[in-house]
Formats: structure tokens, sequence, C-alpha cells
């Protein structure tokens, strides 16, 4: 079913010309969340000092995020509950929503409520869309808050260390030219994963481009404190990649190919071959996967010291994405299962709303 909140409509946004830019025209703003009342007042709080106009979209919170969203001074748009809940669906009905208020605008920043926007962002930013025509998205720097907590906080902050310059792909904190947006008719709500690098594939195609600069954006709050949650957040990147090959597969994307070929060798193919071969080969067949898999760590932590990681970040890394491989299997057959069966899958979140108006109260009361 789609969701009439899905995409931005092309009439509405046509509509920009007739009216007057408000006085902070050039830059809106599109908060997304949910469950997410603890980070979310710091979030709010970044992106009110800059004046712009802020678009609060909640996917069915049930810990007062939408309340303190509205005490924070943001407009605030629930989704419907009817339709699944997505990212790409939120990021969409916000935008459409600022287009409605707010029709001068010429960029939008999109910001995940687990961020804090740094100071100075918006304005870089802007600046630099503004004197580059063709680039239709810019994304900066994004630190992790606490990477000391956990060894997964410590991934994500790895994961975010991307050097600056032309990319294929930007991740949820980005700001993007509404123009281009409009061309690409926004991102794809139907997608639970993976939304924003579908989206640079059909910005490519309409000979836009990406970039990353060298200047502080965000601070993200992954806030992973347990196996099982980063084992969930890499599942869903393995239904990801899954879905990515299954729209954008064929050259010369190729989007996804690659990994989920990999993903199916390491985390299926080679295992079941080794135990189908363990008692003809008296158990040799299972010292040899366990050395294949040495060897690939060996590989991934040699490429990592290439690029220039420090030693510890380097097996640290090596060693998550050999046994992500496992997980990431399971989210590719989530993918073809639920596209075979014909049923929509529902998101894939690593955050549990337990807990949720204790939280709500802890805020409050900080």
């Amino acid at each position: 079913m789609k969701c009439a909140d899905g995409r931005p409509r092309i009439a509405d946004a046509g509509a920009r010309t007739s009216a007057a830019p408000p006085a902070t025209a050039a830059v809106g703003i599109v908060v997304i969340g949910r469950n997410e009342a603890e980070r979310l007042p710091r979030c709010l709080d970044s992106v009110s000092r800059s004046g712009a106009p802020v678009v609060y979209v909640d996917s069915g919170s049930t810990d007062g995020s939408p309340d303190l969203a509205r005490e924070r001074g943001a407009i605030v748009l629930p989704l419907d509950g009817s339709c699944r809940f997505t990212a790409a669906r939120a990021r969409n009905a916000g935008y459409h929503r600022l287009l409605r208020l707010h029709p001068g605008f010429e960029f939008v920043q999109f910001v995940d409520g687990d961020c804090e926007l740094a100071s100075g962002w918006l304005e870089r930013a802007a600046k630099f869309l503004a004197s580059h025509p063709r680039v239709a998205a810019v994304s900066g720097r994004l630190r992790e808050r606490h990477p000391e907590a956990t060894i997964y906080n410590r991934l994500c902050a790895i994961e975010w260390n991307v050097p600056p310059g032309e990319s294929r792909a930007c991740g949820g904190i980005v700001m993007m030219r509404v123009q281009a947006l409009d061309d690409a008719d926004g991102f794809d709500p139907d997608l639970i994963a993976g939304e924003e690098p579908e989206l640079c594939i059909r910005l490519r195609a309409s000979h836009w481009s990406v970039h990353r600069i060298d200047v502080e954006m965000a601070t993200h709050d992954a806030d992973i404190r347990r196996f099982s949650q980063w084992w969930r957040r890499s599942l869903r990147s393995g239904y990801a990649y899954a879905e990515a090959a299954f729209l954008h597969g064929q050259p010369p994307e190729r989007s996804g190919v690659r990994e989920s070929g990999s993903i199916w060798f390491w985390g299926a193919i080679l295992p079941l071959l080794a135990l189908a071969c363990a008692w003809p080969t008296e158990g040799l067949s299972l010292l040899l996967l366990l050395l294949a898999y040495a060897l690939l760590l060996v590989k991934t932590h040699w490429a990592a010291r290439r690029s220039r990681m420090p030693a510890g970040d380097a097996a640290l890394y090596a060693a998550a994405c050999t046994v992500a491989k496992f997980p990431q299997f399971l989210g590719q057959l989530k993918f073809h299962w639920t596209r075979l069966s014909g049923r929509a899958s529902g998101i894939i979140e690593y955050k549990s709303g337990r807990g949720a108006r204790e939280r709500l109260a802890r805020v409050r009361a900080s």
C-alpha cells in the first residue's frame, strides 16, 4: 500500500514559486525520530539555533517524543500508523510539509533524532551547495558521541570516519538541494533500509553528484550496549545489500552485488560446504573453514591498516566484518523471503522502546 505521505508531490513542490520566501528561506530542517526522547532535546536544540523552520516527523513513538518536540518549537508531524514506518517515508513527509509551509527554501537538512548538528554546519553546507550547482547533497564529518562506552559504539565511530570528496552515497544526516530532490521524486518510502544510497543512484542517473566535505557536521549517539543490538543492525545492513542488488544490481551500478556475494559465500556457502564434508574428511574441512575465516580477518585488517586506520580499530573492525557475515546473511534471507512471499517487512530496529515513559521522566527532570 502506498501512503499519501510517502513521496513529496511534484505539484506541491512546484508551488514554491508562488509564495514569498521567509527570512530563513535558504534552509529548512527535517528531523525524524522514533522513541528518541533521551536524545531528541539535544538534537532539536542544536537545529533551533539556526532560526530555520524545523519539522519533526514522529514514527509511532511511545516515549513522548512529539510533546518534547512541540515544547521546543518544532512543527510536529506524527505519521499515520496504518502504513509501515520507514525513515524514507518520514523524510519525505517532513520535506513535503516544509514545502507547503515555507515554499521558498532552496536546501533541506535531514537529521536523525539521535544526532546533534555542529555549530556552523548549516551555513557551510549551504554555501558549498550554492557554489556547486550540480551537487545534489553534501555531508561532513560525523562523530560518535561516546565511542569509548562500548565496542559497538566504537565500531560506529569507525564507520563514520569517511574521507572527504565526491562519493557514491550519503547517510541520513545530509543537506540536499530541493531541485535535485524534486528531480528524483524523493526517497523511496518502501525501503526499510539503504534508502540514502538508493536515492543517490537515481540522483547520479540525473547527472547530479554527492559530496562529503572536511567540516564538522554532527555528533551521533548510537547507544549500542548489547551484542543483540549490533546483531540486528548487521542484519539490517544485509537486508539493505540484498535490496540494493535487486533494485540496482544491473550494470553500470551493480549496487550491492559484490557485498551480497561476499555475504552468501562467507555466511552460508562456505560453512555449509565445510559441514557437508566434515564426515568424509574426518573434520579436516572444519579446520580449513576456521583457517579461511582467519585469513579473511587478516585480509580485512591489512586493508584497514593500509587506509591508515589505527591498529586497535583495524583489529576490531576486521573481527566485526568477519562475524557480521552471519547476521547479514539472515538479513539477505529476510529480504528474499518477504519479496517472494509478497509480504511487506517491518522496520528492523536495534534500539528498544522499552522503558520509554521512564526515560521521558528523566529527560524532563534533567
